[in-house]
């Protein structure tokens, strides 16, 4: 027998239901962050950091969807970092895993209603950009949202005032206080030498860039191409939440057709591996100065 597909995984979530799942969240734990991070590609042992921690599984979570890429534990961990309340979450969702932009952004307005005031959202990305490196960490300043372009935008549909204005400004999506202290903190980390500052392009993957597409979006000014985050942002921001974007640079783009590499996500979780440890103090000592 065919299961129905309910009305707001074609339609989106209303207000009611984003309460029911942060009602629940705030009934079992003790915990009300100001703070959320969303972990990419390898990038979850920054919830390890966490101190006096909550852990949830997303499936015992009401309506939250599940994870099901390698990398992405699909945990929702609250805890203290620096002595600041967090949410951290061990896997985000992405458009080609079949999920709808309603779904993928559900956590975002969750988090909103548990009183979060600032998102850290993490990726794994590849460099477009030929002066970057493997290894480097981007400071987001500004993205291109693809999808967007294309008509898959999360804020499409009804729009509750509850949770922001029908036509939110983007110009500011990436908050311009939070990158400075940002690069303050990577100065005083000996983390400078491999921050980069640019723009992030979200296409919807899960294929990895042709070399022409790879052309096109350097053509456009986008320095790092990655399949997630700008949905969560614009979310976000709509929601009022100031954002920081950091995205760790895990392959080089190919853009020559003589050229023998080829990218995959193995290669991204060996990258990540090697630079966890540097993202996780970068990210554990700017929330100290939160």
């Amino acid at each position: 027998m065919e299961t129905a597909v309910s009305s707001s995984s074609q339609c989106g979530y209303s207000y009611e239901e984003y309460k029911e799942t942060a009602d629940w969240l705030l009934a079992h734990t003790e915990k009300r962050p100001k703070v959320a991070i969303i972990c990419g590609s390898g990038l979850g042992g920054l919830a390890e950091l966490l101190e006096d921690k909550n852990v949830f599984q997303y499936e015992d979570i009401p309506r939250f969807p599940t994870s099901t890429v390698p990398g992405h534990a699909g945990r929702l961990v609250f805890g203290r970092l620096q002595g600041c309340e967090c949410v951290c979450m061990q896997g985000r969702f992405h458009f080609y895993e079949g999920y709808n932009m309603h779904m993928v952004t559900y956590p975002v307005r969750v988090f909103f209603l548990l009183g979060v005031e600032t998102l850290i959202v993490t990726n794994a990305a590849g460099g477009l950009n030929g002066t970057y490196s493997v290894g480097d960490i981007m400071l987001i300043k500004d993205h291109i949202n693809m999808l967007g372009f294309a008509g898959q935008n999360p804020l499409c549909g009804h729009n509750d005032k509850r949770f922001g204005v029908r036509f939110p400004c983007m110009s500011d999506a990436y908050d311009r206080d939070l990158r400075a202290l940002t690069k303050q903190t990577a100065k005083e980390q000996g983390c400078d030498n491999f921050l980069q500052e640019g723009i992030y392009c979200m296409l919807a993957g899960p294929t990895y860039e042709t070399i022409a597409e790879c052309r096109v979006l350097q053509t456009l000014g986008a320095d790092a191409v990655g399949m997630s985050t700008v949905p969560e942002v614009v979310v976000a921001r709509h929601c009022g939440i100031r954002v920081l974007g950091l995205s760790l640079i895990t392959n080089k783009v190919v853009t020559d057709y003589e050229s023998n590499e080829r990218a995959n996500h193995e290669e991204v979780l060996k990258t990540t591996e090697r630079r966890t440890q540097d993202l996780q103090r970068l990210v554990s000592h700017l929330i100290n100065k939160l």
